[in-house]
């Protein structure tokens, strides 16, 4: 492990030459790290904290967990680490999924190739060299012929502004920058701003011990019950003994993961089958629930009657009449068209009688006081508020670095309008700079750690062929970008997605276009199948090794 000692702090660090830049040392700038120097490529990974772990480095929050099951959220690359890991949960937490990174990194001697404590400021193509030019924060010079963005989805902790924050004599907490040291609510009059993933797994924690709660609430979330428990041996050995068709069987699934797949329709399907099934889901808990029924996404009877059986559980749950209707979504939110929460507890929790809740729609923030806050109709004293508030998904972190292509052009003006990229893989105007689960791929709709595999494993075969061949330099059609990012809007159309108010949505910062879906929502299969055809093809929608040559975009994805 890179770490910044005291003599490099006061003086210039050394210029570094490399094959590949990779920002970022979670899940995916670790793989990067072990596929590309596997591939002979020399190798360096720049990570920002202190600690490699990316979100789950950052997220140390009470109650984190991950939504997807241990046993299938986790590498696939080393048969070895798979036979010999042991989650010990169905659902693991943060403290146990960054031990594996730990332990990942330390296995296959990844730590040597990570510098500590050092974040981008800027990258600038040198076209005359067909590499790139990055700057970090202590003033370091790194030349790299491909620069790798590793950054992450939900890296870029969003933090609203309030009047009077800076007035607060009480501690400030977000969730997605956690202390290390943790946090002792025991005693404590706790505010809670947001109700998404994190906001949901942090309340029932923070209830436990603090001595009043109120939680701020902009929109009622959809959320099914975790059900975690331990896994058992049978259930492990199960798993490891079949590892290798699991593995290939949800590489091509449609969110690369392994779920009961429903193969009716519910619209088919008779009013009490229905709720059988439904029934059937919630007991065994988790998001496997939206893959109760085949039409679920598809069809707008069938994802009310799936909302409706979660309103009517919220309605069974949820004893107070007030706090029952604001937890409860509209009928008009259609299920799934914000990734479905994952709880333990959390409706529970609002028959607590420490807990209260506050409709910011109809009562909003006014601002933060030296001892508290101040609603339009509330005023609360506060010892601590948490800010729950997410983050500036997929595409936060990469604004953050001046990032500069083809004739100086930076990727905040391309991207002024809405994010696009061909096969969320990269970026036109900007050669040799890939993205791992960007925009216009798949990303958060799935299993992270099948899609971060894809894509590390399409990158590294992409450089590999460009070395065979000679080519120093590829970069994506403009052409082949748009209809790509066309396609892929036009694709969630056809889903829940566009009629809900979800972070899924780019909103173009001159507000002249409309809001504009930001993944790919075809599945993992036909997503992988799209890749792995451009590539068989020799990466038709692409210039390769020189900027004058124009690719057309293959007849399969017109």
């Amino acid at each position: 492990m890179i770490e910044k000692s005291k003599a490099a702090e006061e003086s210039p660090a050394p210029e570094v030459d490399v094959d590949a830049l990779i920002v970022g040392a979670g899940f995916a700038g670790l793989l990067a790290l072990y596929k590309l120097r596997q591939a002979g490529f020399t190798v360096l990974a720049l990570e920002a904290s202190e600690s490699i772990g990316g979100v789950w480095n950052w997220n140390r929050y009470p109650g984190a967990r991950c939504d997807v099951e241990s046993m299938q959220y986790s590498y696939s690359f080393s048969e070895e680490l798979q036979q010999t890991w042991e989650w010990s949960e169905r659902y693991a937490t943060q403290p146990e999924i960054l031990r594996y990174i730990e332990h990942v990194a330390d296995r296959f001697d990844l730590n040597r190739h990570i510098q500590l404590n050092t974040r981008v400021v800027s990258a600038t193509y040198q076209a005359h060299e067909n590499a790139w030019q990055i700057q970090t924060n202590e003033g370091q010079e790194i030349r790299a012929r491909f620069c790798i963005m590793a950054t992450g989805c939900l890296s870029a902790a969003r933090m609203p502004e309030f009047p009077g924050k800076e007035k607060f004599k009480g501690d400030i907490l977000h969730t997605g920058h956690w202390p290390k040291s943790g946090y002792d609510f025991t005693g404590k009059n706790v505010a809670v701003i947001g109700t998404g993933s994190s906001g949901i797994q942090a309340i029932p924690m923070i209830a436990k011990t603090a001595n009043s709660l109120t939680v701020l609430q902009r929109t009622a979330t959809y959320s099914v019950p975790a059900r975690n428990r331990m896994l058992d041996e049978t259930e492990k050995r199960a798993w490891k003994e079949n590892y290798a068709q699991l593995r290939e069987t949800a590489r091509y699934a449609p969110s690369g993961t392994l779920y009961e797949f429903g193969e009716r329709k519910a619209e088919e399907t008779p009013l009490q089958d229905q709720t059988d099934e439904f029934e059937k889901r919630w007991a065994k808990g988790g998001p496997g629930f939206l893959r109760a029924f085949s039409d679920i996404s598809s069809s707008q009877i069938a994802n009310k009657a799936a909302g409706d059986f979660i309103r009517a559980k919220i309605a069974d749950i949820v004893k107070d009449p007030e706090k029952r209707s604001l937890l409860t979504p509209a009928t008009t939110l259609p299920v799934g068209s914000k990734r479905i929460c994952v709880d333990t507890g959390y409706f529970e929790t609002f028959n607590r009688e420490n807990v209260d809740l506050i409709d910011i729609r109809n009562d909003p923030i006014k601002g933060i006081e030296e001892n508290g806050l101040s609603t339009k109709k509330r005023k609360l004293d506060l010892d601590c508020i948490v800010f729950a508030t997410g983050f500036d998904v997929i595409v936060g972190s990469l604004m953050k670095i001046d990032i500069k292509g083809l004739a100086g052009r930076t990727l905040r003006e391309k991207w002024k309008n809405g994010p696009g990229t061909y096969l969320g893989l990269m970026v036109a105007g900007f050669p040799n700079l890939f993205l791992v689960t960007g925009p216009g791929s798949p990303s958060v709709l799935t299993n992270m750690m099948v899609s971060i595999e894809q894509h590390i494993e399409w990158i590294t075969a992409c450089v590999e062929s460009m070395r065979r061949q000679g080519n120093d330099y590829i970069d994506p059609d403009e052409a082949a970008e748009s209809k790509w990012m066309d396609d892929a809007n036009s694709l969630a159309e056809t889903m829940p997605f566009l009629r809900a108010n979800s972070w899924y949505m780019a909103s173009p910062e001159s507000g002249s276009s409309p809001r504009r879906f930001m993944l790919y929502s075809g599945g993992v299969g036909k997503y992988r199948e799209i890749c792995e055809q451009v590539a068989q093809q020799n990466y038709p929608g692409f210039n390769i090794g020189a900027r004058h040559v124009v690719c057309d975009v293959p007849a399969e994805l017109s």
